[in-house]
C-alpha cells in the first residue's frame, strides 16, 4: 500500500500556475458580473472582482500545490 502523502509533486508547478490563471479569468468576468447586478455600478464591480479574485487566486494555487502532495486517487506510473 502507498502513502498517502507524497513529498514530491506529482505536476509541474507551471502546470498548476497555468490552470489558475485560467481559471481565475472565467471567475473574475463573473464576479464583476455579478457584482455589476447587485450594486449597479460598473466602476465598484471591478474593484470588487479584482480585489476578490487576486485573494482567490492566491488560495487556489496553495491549494493545488497541497493536493499535489496527496497520492490519493492517482493511478501509479506503468
Amino acid at each position: 500500500m502507498s502513502s498517502l502523502v507524497s513529498r514530491s509533486a506529482l505536476h509541474a508547478r507551471k502546470r498548476t500556475v497555468a490552470k489558475t490563471l485560467c481559471y481565475r479569468a472565467i471567475m473574475v468576468a463573473i464576479t464583476i458580473l455579478v457584482a455589476w447586478a447587485v450594486v449597479g455600478d460598473v466602476g465598484d464591480a471591478v474593484n470588487i472582482g479584482l480585489v476578490a479574485n487576486v485573494v482567490k487566486t492566491v488560495t487556489y494555487y496553495a491549494y493545488e500545490r497541497l493536493w499535489d502532495h496527496v497520492t490519493w486517487g492517482v493511478a501509479e506510473a506503468v
